[in-house]
């Protein structure tokens, strides 16, 4: 695929901005997010200490809050940062399928996210239908959820974006299609989790909702795209999937 000039402004504008992420995500993807968003130009932080995560939040540009290794202690945290009043992404991950983490998932739509990522299942979850997941994996296509990341986008008053082989973005009303990518990236650990990062690092740099998460869709569609084609298994995949994140802007 190739990145229309909207895309690239974006780009642009967060590599100008260098806008301050913070990160509360699964211990499993922290390090592979923190790269991906250093080679998209933004700057991540990690605070994860309940005593802190408010306070800092609140001086950062954008948000991240993923539930991929939650417990109680973080779930606490979660709840503090969402209520710091700066924009942010939530990644509902494995919602639906376990009740601690679909109702922790759910107390948090209270703050209104700016964004809700998830896959076709997590997101049939949040807008009380049944998810089918299995774990973080998504049993459902993407193509599946679109009706009920409407209905949520509306209940809630967030932009929801459902990641799978075709990405969907809606406000409710609007809806956009973003294709590309390859199916390796769902062999890799992190590269959702990220996917959520970067969103929540074009909210930082002052993109509005709606482009944001199609934006980042957008980068990391090419971006999986330019890597497949160069590497030789998942381990290759991963560095030069960064790799390309760093490229954008400096080659056509």
């Amino acid at each position: 695929m190739l990145l229309t000039s909207d895309v690239k402004a974006d780009v642009a504008l967060l590599r100008a901005k260098a806008p301050l992420t913070h990160c509360l995500t699964n211990f499993v993807a922290a390090g592979f997010t923190a790269n991906v968003l250093l080679a998209l130009g933004a700057s991540p932080a990690m605070v994860i200490a309940a005593e802190e995560v408010q306070a800092f939040a609140a001086r950062a540009d954008g948000v991240l809050i993923n539930l991929g290794t939650i417990t109680a202690v973080s779930a606490a945290a979660m709840e503090l940062t969402a209520a710091a009043g700066t924009p942010w992404v939530l990644d509902p991950v494995a919602a639906g399928v376990l009740a601690f983490r679909t109702g922790v998932a759910t107390s948090l739509l209270r703050h209104r996210p700016a964004i809700i990522r998830g896959n076709a299942s997590e997101i049939l979850a949040l807008a009380g239908l049944e998810g089918r997941g299995r774990g973080v994996e998504s049993t459902a296509p993407s193509s599946a959820a679109v009706e009920a990341a409407k209905a949520l986008a509306l209940r809630s008053g967030s932009v929801v974006a459902v990641s799978g082989a075709t990405d969907y973005v809606t406000d409710g009303a609007e809806l956009l299609e973003i294709t590309g990518g390859h199916p390796i990236m769902t062999r890799v650990v992190g590269t959702g989790c990220s996917l959520g990062a970067a969103m929540a690092a074009f909210l930082g740099a002052g993109v509005p909702p709606m482009q944001a998460a199609a934006t980042a869709s957008a980068v990391f569609a090419y971006a999986g795209e330019r890597a497949a084609a160069q590497s030789r298994g998942t381990g290759s995949f991963a560095v030069a999937f960064v790799d390309e994140l760093s490229l954008i802007g400096t080659q056509d």
